[in-house]
């Protein structure tokens, strides 16, 4: 079968079949979010590397003792793009299968899928409740505290901006302003 370019509006049923959790859809929305931003500003296809970061966690609430080997097949049975396939995959590297993120839009959604959950977190402790305000540098002080958001997995974040090659803080401001950008879907 030829592999088949998904559209947002297929990627989206896909996820909803698959995942029902308010909490996860927000997730996938924040991580679309920042990835299409990431996209924009490396002067990529905005709509594929959104599309990839929807569908990132397809399997998770389904098959958590899975997680991203049932990704694969899901998305092969639906015919995608290898190269959608294994960006969505890789994200899971070192935790939970052993595709290496290898392409750029790859090591991205690496480095900012754990970093959206302490962005929300931090986001949900301020006056405010919103990225709308947020700057990186309050970020950056939730970060040191290893008790805040002690889930999101911090050293995958640091490997994924060594990857990529930009400073920790940088990537921080990235992310801050894709999530910015679907703050109404995510509740922020």
């Amino acid at each position: 079968m030829e592999a088949h370019v998904p559209t947002r509006a297929e990627a989206l049923a896909l996820l909803k079949e698959y995942n029902k959790t308010d909490s996860l859809l927000k997730h996938a929305y924040a991580v679309e979010g920042v990835m299409r931003y990431m996209a924009r500003k490396n002067g990529q296809d905005e709509d594929k590397w959104a599309i990839i970061g929807l569908i990132h966690d397809l399997d998770y609430e389904r098959f958590p003792q899975q997680h991203c080997k049932k990704t694969r097949e899901i998305l092969q049975e639906h015919g995608w793009p290898e190269e959608y396939i294994q960006a969505a995959v890789s994200h899971g590297w070192g935790l939970c299968v052993d595709e290496e993120p290898t392409t750029r839009l790859a090591k991205t959604l690496y480095a900012t899928e754990e970093l959206t959950g302490l962005i929300t977190a931090a986001a949900l402790v301020r006056p405010s409740r919103s990225v709308s305000d947020m700057e990186a540098k309050s970020v950056m002080k939730k970060w040191k505290d290893k008790s805040f958001a002690a889930g999101v997995n911090r050293p995958v974040i640091e490997k994924g901006a060594e990857m990529l090659g930009v400073e920790l803080r940088d990537l921080v401001e990235d992310a801050i302003m894709g999530m910015r950008e679907v703050r109404e879907q995510i509740g922020l």
